[in-house]
């Protein structure tokens, strides 16, 4: 369903980086409620060093995994390998492909997983891991030695979206949500309690309103970024029913060898 104007005014505070993907360029049907960046975490006493390139981290000689979401993985070695994630298509993509799968051959990525690199990252079981801004920006609140770092090629940025189905009967009361949902005073207590991107501007200024916890995650560019970090995010483009399961069937291919 429609996500119309009228009832939505609040959409005018949707951060411009999220408001023109190729899978809704207008937002007509969709509307973020959380957002994330997909970069590299590490810890630094087991890596000695800093991370700054995808090649860095495949150097590192501790273990190290990558994500089972293919538009991460897929992404930040496409960005690696000079190819442009925002536009994808599988030829493209296939230096990246090739390059994942030689670092799983070589024994360079011990393996694949989801958000269940957390324990283990911050256990200091992982030197490091492709992973997803928010649980990094939780784990370091107890284990200061784990980094972040976007790579220098750039790194991906993704969002969970609001949709309203089609024939259900409670339109207005959903875009009455979702409206409520984009007052930065509402948005930004969401953000205190999932520490995760929010997609509505002005939150910093009301996390700071909120004070204590609240207020110190305005200084996090894991959960408020900085426009450096901004500026080197992609978002995955939209993939034509054909490609997708093409990229879905090397990756998995790779994922399985892993």
């Amino acid at each position: 369903m429609n996500l119309e104007p009228p009832k939505f005014p609040n959409k005018t505070n949707m951060i411009p980086i999220l408001q023109n993907p190729t899978f809704d360029p207008t937002r007509k049907y969709t509307a973020p409620w959380a957002s994330g960046m997909t970069g590299i975490a590490y810890n630094i006493k087991l890596t000695g060093k800093e991370i700054k390139t995808i090649d860095d981290f495949l150097a590192v000689s501790g273990t190290k995994t990558v994500l089972t979401e293919m538009r991460d993985t897929v992404g930040l070695f496409m960005l690696n390998t000079g190819a442009d994630p925002t536009q994808p298509t599988y030829d493209a993509a296939q230096p990246a492909f090739d390059a994942l799968e030689k670092a799983v051959n070589d024994g360079k990525i011990d393996g694949f997983n989801g958000n269940d690199y957390v324990g283990d990252l911050g256990a200091g079981n992982l030197a490091a891991a492709f992973a997803w801004s928010g649980d990094v920006a939780q784990i370091t609140l107890d284990n200061p030695d784990v980094r972040y770092a976007i790579p220098d090629a750039g790194g991906m940025l993704w969002s969970d979206n609001f949709m309203i189905p089609i024939g259900t009967d409670k339109v207005d009361l959903a875009t009455e949500w979702i409206n409520f949902f984009y007052d930065p005073h509402n948005a930004a207590v969401l953000t205190a309690g999932i520490v995760y991107n929010s997609p509505v501007a002005g939150v910093a200024d009301e996390l700071t309103k909120l004070g204590g916890d609240a207020a110190a995650l305005v200084d996090n560019p894991l959960v408020v970024p900085t426009e450096e970090f901004l500026a080197k995010l992609n978002i995955f483009g939209t993939l034509e029913a054909e490609e997708e399961e093409q990229f879905d069937k090397r990756f998995s291919e790779i994922l399985g060898a892993g």
